[in-house]
């Protein structure tokens, strides 16, 4: 008898069964998405319309051109520019208006309210001047601040509408309907939706699980890769808990419903995704909180500069108010308005490129700071796939190119992640003439005339073999998974 042990790094092992999106789940993730959506699409819109725009009134403002050195005046210049600054203060500026409102009606001054009071005091006091207050217009200044803004949010709603996206792929791992046993033993194909605690549903080879719940019929082994990251299917026989949305893959089951709904395991990693996309890490409250500062400092320095034009050097007014309005809104920063969005999007899809599900931006952000990372499984640092790394041989009967020959012949017919891994390894096989599925411990037949099993530890320690525990050991400490051939 020889045993040969094969080690398999592994990772995820993702099945793309039926997807449907009939269910409650993806309903509320859809629409979720869809807001986000339209928001990214509404400043899109906003921004190429202000930008197009922001090419005359920047060629037709009286102090851009004296800065270039050229005159491009005519008569009702300032008419023109008027109301095409005016489509930009209203059209461009409405969502920072509205921040503006909401802001100050919840007694919350930030960016918003920084915003527009820079872009209303801008406009309001450039109008004044078309008509006939004497003074600077600003009007380029108005629709390069609305412009950048509006730049700014677009980018930041795209980097919440890809992260959003993550709840419509969750989602999409529940199935759109379930086989659900009726009293006479029979099933009724039912949507995901109409189940509820207490049913039992049937799951067959290669099927999504509807929902949470505990096997009471059955043995087969279940992959759990996309819900837990741990890419080994796990074995699962009666009594034993099942996640839905994750696969089952060699044999039926029969499932008591225990959870639906919001008490799922999928559900409330939805929530905590949908969580992570509304919470602000620390610099964005850090933002907020400067934008708060800033329009207080706007605001008391516009004061005194008109104070301290008008009392101390007797300028006249027009003076006084031409420089009070400079002050106030060159306080408002474009720069604040762009950098935050910026980082908020670029870390976004660097984590979501590298599979991170991030439940709390302000965690994320300390991440920087971390010196070591402790992982609770292998499956998670691994490539992707199974693959043989070491072969313990325990016998002289055979060399280790034979017994992987022996293993890989009986894989050929078995679906295993595992199987795939020990196939690819070996240069050639034979055809089996038996074949057989040893439930949650292997598979058993005839090869090449000889008895041959191909099973886990769990079958050697049931079956009370003996073998060389040490060496065993040593390699599954490492992480790496053990499968016994027996010839």
């Amino acid at each position: 008898m020889d045993h040969e042990n094969h080690n398999h790094e592994k990772d995820h092992e993702n099945h793309d069964h039926d997807s449907h999106k009939n269910h409650n789940g993806d309903h509320d993730g859809h629409s979720h998405h869809e807001h986000h959506k339209q928001m990214v699409q509404d400043f899109k819109f906003r921004f190429w319309w202000v930008l197009t725009l922001t090419v005359p009134i920047m060629a037709l403002s009286p102090m851009i051109q004296e800065f270039l050195g050229v005159d491009w005046r005519f008569t009702a210049d300032k008419w023109i520019l008027a109301a095409l600054s005016t489509v930009v203060y209203f059209f461009g500026g409405w969502p920072f208006l509205t921040g503006l409102a909401d802001e100050l009606k919840k007694k919350q001054p930030g960016m918003m309210t920084l915003i527009g009071l820079a872009i209303s005091i801008a406009y309001l006091y450039s109008t004044a001047v078309v008509f006939g207050f004497e003074g600077d217009l600003l009007y380029w200044e108005l629709s390069t601040l609305v412009g950048i803004m509006l730049l700014g949010h677009w980018i930041e709603m795209r980097s919440v509408m890809s992260a959003s996206s993550a709840l419509e792929e969750l989602a999409e791992l529940l199935p759109g309907e379930a086989h659900r046993v009726k009293e006479d033993g029979s099933t009724e194909d039912v949507p995901v939706d109409e189940l509820q605690q207490g049913d039992k549903v049937l799951i067959k080879p290669g099927e999504k699980i509807p929902a949470d719940g505990k096997v009471v019929k059955g043995e087969s082994s279940v992959n759990e890769a996309m819900l837990t990251g741990e890419s080994k299917p796990v074995d699962k026989a009666d009594g034993d808990e099942v996640i839905g949305g994750s696969v089952n893959e060699k044999g039926s089951l029969t499932i008591e419903i225990s959870k639906t709904g919001d008490d799922s395991f999928l559900s409330q990693v939805m929530n905590l995704v949908e969580e992570a996309q509304e919470s602000k890490s620390r610099t964005q409250d850090l933002a907020n909180r400067a934008a708060f500062w800033l329009t207080i400092v706007a605001i008391t320095a516009g004061l005194i500069t008109f104070g301290a034009w008008i009392f101390f050097t007797g300028q006249s007014f027009d003076f006084a108010m031409n420089r009070t309005v400079a002050v106030m809104v060159i306080t408002c920063p474009h720069a604040l308005g762009l950098a935050i969005p910026l980082v908020v999007s670029r870390s976004t899809s660097i984590a979501a490129t590298n599979g991170f599900l991030i439940r709390d931006r302000a965690a994320f952000e300390q991440a920087r700071n971390l010196d070591a990372v402790i992982f609770d499984k292998t499956g998670t640092l691994t490539e992707g796939t199974f693959t043989v790394t070491d072969i313990l041989n325990f016998g002289d009967d055979f060399s280790d190119d034979e017994i992987l020959k022996y293993a890989a012949s009986l894989e050929k017919n078995s679906e295993h992640p595992l199987a795939r891994g020990i196939l690819e390894k070996a240069k050639d096989t034979w055809e089996p003439d038996e074949f057989n599925s040893i439930t949650g411990k292997g598979i058993e037949g005839k090869v090449n005339g000889k008895s041959v099993k191909v099973v886990s530890p769990g079958y050697i320690r049931e079956n009370e073999m003996d073998y060389p525990e040490e060496e065993v050991e040593e390699i599954s400490s490492q992480g790496k998974t053990v499968v016994f051939v027996i010839i």
